[in-house]
Parts: C-alpha cells; sequence; structure tokens
C-alpha cells in the first residue's frame, strides 16, 4: 500500500507507528520528528502516553475506550494535516478496526509496524508494566491480557530488535523519499 498524499500538496502526512509497548515507537517518533523538523518541516508528534494524559481522561482500557482515545488522535492527526503539518503519530492502536477507521478518516495515512518480539519488549520494560500485567495487577494489557493485532498489509514494517532506533528512523525516511511523501 502506498498513500495518497505528495510533499508539494496543501494536505499534511500522519505517520502512524503502531506496536507493543517498549517495541521502540517513541524513541522513533521522537528522533523522526528530530529530523523532519531539522529538515524544516511542519511536525508534530502525537504520543500515546501524552494523549491519554492530557486529552483520555476518564478511559480505561476496554475496546471502547480504546477506540475513543484512537478517534481522538485521528481527530487532532486531520485538523494538523489540513493546516499541511506532518504529524507522527506513536499509539500503540492494537485492533485492526481502529487502524482502519485511522486510514479512512486521514487520507495522507502511513502505517508503520513497529515490530518487536514480546519478550523483547518485556526486557525494555523500565516501567514494569509487562510485570505487573502478568500477575493481573494491570487487566487489559496489551500483548499479554489483551490481544495486539498486528497489521497485515503496513506501509512499512520496522524490526526494532534488529535495528537501532537510528537505522529504523533512516529506513523510514528513505521508504517516504521514495514514495515522494518526503523530500530532503
Amino acid at each position: 500500500m502506498t498513500a495518497q498524499v505528495h510533499a508539494h500538496t496543501p494536505n499534511g502526512l500522519t505517520i502512524w507507528l503502531t506496536g507493543l509497548s517498549g517495541a521502540g515507537k517513541s524513541t522513533l517518533a521522537a528522533l523522526l520528528t528530530d529530523r523532519l523538523r531539522e529538515q524544516g518541516q511542519a511536525v508534530e508528534w502525537l504520543d500515546g502516553d501524552e494523549l491519554r494524559r492530557s486529552l483520555g481522561r476518564g478511559l480505561g482500557f476496554s475496546r471502547e475506550d480504546r477506540f475513543e482515545n484512537i478517534r481522538r488522535a485521528v481527530y487532532i492527526a486531520g485538523l494538523l494535516n489540513r493546516h499541511g503539518v506532518i504529524t507522527v503519530v506513536s499509539v500503540i492502536s492494537p485492533y485492526a478496526d481502529m487502524r482502519s477507521y485511522a486510514r479512512q478518516e486521514l487520507p495522507g495515512f502511513v502505517e508503520v509496524y513497529v515490530d518487536c518480539p514480546l519478550p523483547v519488549c518485556e526486557v525494555r520494560d523500565v516501567k514494569g508494566l509487562y510485570a505487573k500485567a502478568r500477575t493481573g495487577e494491570i487487566p487489559c494489557f496489551t500483548g499479554i491480557s489483551d490481544p495486539y493485532e498486528a497489521p497485515a498489509d503496513p506501509e512499512l514494517k520496522l524490526h526494532t530488535a534488529e535495528r537501532t532506533p537510528e537505522q529504523c528512523m533512516e529506513k523510514l525516511i528513505s521508504w517516504l523519499t521514495e514514495h515522494r511523501l518526503y523530500q530532503l
């Protein structure tokens, strides 16, 4: 699949990073946002944890609440895109229908699967969330007690257990450039 937006259109682009907690979405998003900003691009980063803290208060982790959180992220990304802003979204978005909704609502949607095996994500977990989920302290935790539906056909898949964050960011920049969604 290839997003149907070009660098010189008035609409922005949404780069949607999806994957398990600890897969490297936020690290990659920070690197990508910095790189795009250094290149003079109008770019904003919507981080899943920040969105939950600022706009998702009162939302739990039921499927419906997770979908509402995604709706809010899509709405903000759409507003930014209409003003020509590249939006980097780093959210788990565990269900395929959530990502399908984002794709339908955002004309310049690029799905990037930040693929990392669960055992590696658990080792990277500095907050101890996986351990709490395994003991039942955190219910409905994606990858443990709640499913993660891996993207069937993302525009790009990045294997963060096999490559450094910088290598993954370079691969993403190369993909965007190759598909004329970003120009140096």
